[in-house]
């Protein structure tokens, strides 16, 4: 028979991804007394994204240099087109995710965080409609957490926040499947995107390198504009060789991924009584390229800082907790509004358009392109590119809200 063991904290963090782990981190830091939990046997033992992520955004977070790869040549292709851009500073790169994942929780734990790993959320704790803790189901049995607040950081589950009632079910999904491999022939500086009807009716491909003779090549496919199955088009692209994986020579496969990341855009609240939700579970991701990891690091740290200051302040209130909200939706909001819109039209390209995209894509500095990329629209950016190349056929009909104007 289970025991049933109960645990008082100040603030318990549901989920020890990026998100979680970064909130943790940041309210251990101010001093809280904090549980982390997590469902899986360790911290990342299930890589769920390719971890494309910006250096600048890893070095703000001091994720060390052997947690990533850095690219700094940038190629984009369609079935009959192809475009390179180069820089002469790496600027983008791609994460040991694991790695990454563990140094972010390892991160907490030095600063007074408990980890609980194999830790499952079973039901979430009320008390008057408000949270007060969870319960969880561990290889010791039945444990209660109970605290002043909850953020919920269990990713694309929204474990909490959904037990609650709170939220649904998102509808609009991106579906990744990717081997991580070793392979013959890459370059360890250069990724490749294809896009396309061979590649993805609804999202694109991906050889993203780790360095040496690592990468990992992979597909993603929108949901519900498509019923492929990603994994099924991505072995059958491996069988074939088609475009750039051909060039990779003999691929021995290390290592399977496959993760869902929410595509609605910030379309959650996030703040209520004694409950915060950040990361995938409050839908914290890049349309374009379907990356949320500098998101949830980021806004980990703003939740966990916010909470935690909350909590010595007595007062947990979802008016308290606003500031948070008010934070990101500030900073990202409009950006990924529009990074939407350009998705739409995305999905609207044949193969001849995308052809044609490619053309203007080439034309593009490194700088510009991974301003676009990474979704990084402000006004001052749209209009230098209105000025100086004719516009990719993604931004037609790219208006900005006026938040961005400021």
């Amino acid at each position: 028979m289970n025991e049933l063991s109960e645990h008082e904290y100040d603030l318990v963090v549901v989920g020890a991804g990026p998100a979680g782990s970064s909130a943790a981190y940041a309210a251990a830091k101010n001093g809280i007394k904090v549980a982390l939990l997590e469902k899986e046997e360790s911290v990342a033992q299930t890589v769920r994204t390719s971890g494309v992520t910006w250096i600048d955004y890893a070095k703000e977070f001091g994720i060390p240099e052997d947690c990533y790869n850095p690219i700094k040549t940038y190629n984009f292709c369609s079935p009959n087109n192809k475009a390179s851009i180069s820089d002469e500073k790496a600027k983008a790169a791609v994460l040991d995710v694991r790695k990454t994942y563990r140094f972010l929780a390892e991160q907490a734990k030095n600063n007074g965080a408990e980890i609980f790993v194999n830790t499952n959320v079973t039901e979430v704790i009320t008390e008057n409609g408000k949270v007060v803790g969870v319960k969880a189901s561990s290889s010791n049995g039945e444990m209660i957490f109970r605290a002043n607040m909850v953020i919920d950081a269990s990713g694309f589950q929204s474990v909490v926040s959904k037990s609650l009632g709170l939220v649904k079910q998102w509808k609009r999904v991106g579906v990744g499947a990717e081997y991580e491999a070793e392979v013959e022939h890459v370059n360890s500086d250069t990724w490749w995107l294809m896009v396309g009807q061979m590649y993805s009716p609804a999202g694109y491909a991906w050889i993203f390198p780790l360095g040496k003779n690592l990468a990992r090549i992979g597909v993603g496919i929108g949901k519900p504009e498509s019923d492929m199955d990603p994994t099924e088009r991505l072995d059958d692209m491996i069988e074939k060789g088609v475009g750039p994986i051909k060039d990779l020579g003999k691929i021995t496969k290390k290592e399977f991924h496959y993760g869902l990341i929410p595509n609605e855009g910030l379309s959650r609240k996030t703040v209520y009584d004694n409950l915060i939700l950040v990361g995938d579970t409050a839908g914290m991701a890049n349309p374009l390229v379907l990356e949320g990891i500098r998101y949830a690091i980021k806004y980990g740290r703003v939740a966990g800082d916010i909470a935690s200051k909350a909590i010595k302040s007595g007062d947990t209130s979802e008016k308290a907790l606003e500031h948070y909200e008010s934070i990101w939706k500030r900073e990202v909001d409009s950006k990924i509004k529009s990074a939407h819109k350009v998705q739409a039209r995305w999905l609207e390209l044949s193969d001849d358009d995308w052809d044609r995209e490619i053309d203007m894509t080439s034309k593009l500095t490194a700088d510009e392109y991974l301003d676009f990329i990474r979704a990084d629209f402000t006004v001052s950016k749209i209009v230098k590119l209105a000025t100086h190349h004719p516009m990719p056929v993604s931004y037609t009909h790219l208006t900005l809200p006026t938040s961005d104007l400021v």
